[in-house]
C-alpha cells in the first residue's frame, strides 16, 4: 500500500438512531385490529351457530327431500320439510319489492344528483333518511290495516287478508332511500367533465342523466339494486305480519305466502321444544337463507367489479 493510499480517508458509518416507538399509533393499530378480529369472529360463530344444528337436522331429513320437497308442514303430526313454498314465497316478496324499489329509487336518485336544486336536496334527503328510520314492525301493520283494506275496497283487488301484495308494496317503498342514497353517491362519483361534453355535443338533460351519468355509474347502481333486494331476502316482521303463514308454491300476489324469514320469526318465538326436529329447521331453512344471501353477494361483487369505471 502506497502513502498515498494510505492518506485516503475511509467512509465513516454512522449508525442511525432507533425509531422511537410511537405507542399512540400502536393503540390505534391494535384498537383497529381487535375491531376487524371481532367482525370475523362473530361472522364465524354465525356460520357455526347454523352449521352444527342444521347437520344434526340433516342427519334425521334427507337434504335432498329438503331442497327439493315442495310440502312444508314441519310442526304437523305427519311432518314435511320441503322447503321448495319458502324459498318461492321469499323470492316473489323479493321480486314484487324490487318492481317497486328500483325504478321509484333510480327516479329519485336521477332527480337529487341531476335535476335537484340545492334547497329541494336538503329538503328530500333528510325526507329518505326519515322514511329508512320507520320501525318495519310499525310498516307491517301499516300494510296490513291500511294498504291491504285500500286495495280491497278502493281499487276492488281481489286480494286475501293475509297477501304477498301489500307486504310488497311497502316493503318496496322501504327500499326506496336504499336504492336512492346509494345510486346518487354513484352518480356523484362521475366526472362533471362527461356531463360538459354531452352539453357541448347539444344533448338535453334527460339524455345526459339517462345516457351518460347513468351508465357511467352503472356499477355503483348495481350494487344498489343488490344489496336493496338482499334486504328483501331478509326482511321479516313486514312479511310476517302482511303476507301470512300459509307455505305454499304461488306466483300470485294477491294470495297469502310464507317466506324463510317469516318461518323463524313465527317459529323462533312459538313452544317449540328445544332441541326438537321441529326446532332445528330453524337451523336448517336459516343456512339456506345465508346461502342464498352469500351467492347474491358474490354476484354483486363480480357485477361490480365487471362494470366499474376508473376515472382520473
Amino acid at each position: 500500500m502506497t502513502t498515498a493510499d494510505a492518506s485516503v480517508a475511509r467512509p465513516t458509518t454512522t449508525a442511525l438512531p432507533r425509531k422511537k416507538i410511537r405507542w399512540g399509533e400502536q393503540i390505534v393499530h391494535l384498537v383497529l385490529f381487535v375491531a376487524a378480529a371481532i367482525s370475523v369472529l362473530t361472522t364465524v360463530g354465525i356460520v357455526l351457530s347454523l352449521v352444527l344444528p342444521a347437520l344434526d337436522f340433516f342427519r334425521e331429513v334427507s337434504p335432498v327431500d329438503f331442497f327439493t320437497g315442495t310440502t312444508w308442514a314441519p310442526l304437523f303430526l305427519d311432518a314435511k320439510f320441503g322447503v321448495v313454498p319458502l324459498v318461492v314465497g321469499t323470492f316473489v316478496i323479493s321480486f314484487w319489492s324490487a318492481l317497486v324499489a328500483f325504478p321509484l329509487g333510480l327516479g329519485v336518485a336521477i332527480y337529487l344528483s341531476e335535476y335537484a336544486p340545492p334547497r329541494a336536496t336538503s329538503f328530500l334527503k333528510p325526507i329518505l333518511e326519515i322514511l329508512a328510520a320507520i320501525p318495519t314492525v310499525v310498516l307491517g301493520y301499516f300494510a296490513l290495516t291500511f294498504v291491504t283494506p285500500f286495495l280491497r275496497d278502493q281499487l276492488n283487488v281481489q286480494v286475501e287478508i293475509f297477501n304477498a301484495l301489500s307486504a310488497s308494496l311497502v316493503l318496496g317503498v322501504m327500499l326506496i332511500p336504499t336504492v336512492a342514497t346509494l345510486s346518487e353517491d354513484a352518480m356523484a362519483a362521475v366526472p362533471r367533465e362527461l356531463r360538459d361534453g354531452g352539453y357541448a355535443l347539444g344533448a338535453d338533460k334527460l339524455q345526459v342523466s339517462t345516457k351518460i351519468v347513468v351508465p357511467a355509474a352503472i356499477s355503483g347502481i348495481i350494487a344498489a339494486f343488490v344489496l336493496a333486494f338482499s334486504r328483501a331476502v331478509g326482511e321479516t316482521m313486514i312479511v310476517l305480519i302482511a303476507a301470512g303463514q300459509l307455505a305454499q308454491i304461488t306466483f300470485d300476489p294477491r294470495e297469502t305466502i310464507e317466506t324463510i324469514t317469516a318461518f323463524i320469526g313465527a317459529t323462533g318465538n312459538g313452544d317449540v321444544p328445544t332441541g326438537s326436529i321441529e326446532y332445528k329447521t330453524i337451523f336448517a331453512v336459516g343456512l339456506t337463507l345465508f346461502v342464498i344471501t352469500l351467492v347474491m353477494n358474490l354476484i354483486s361483487i363480480r357485477l361490480v367489479r365487471k362494470y366499474r369505471e376508473v376515472y382520473e
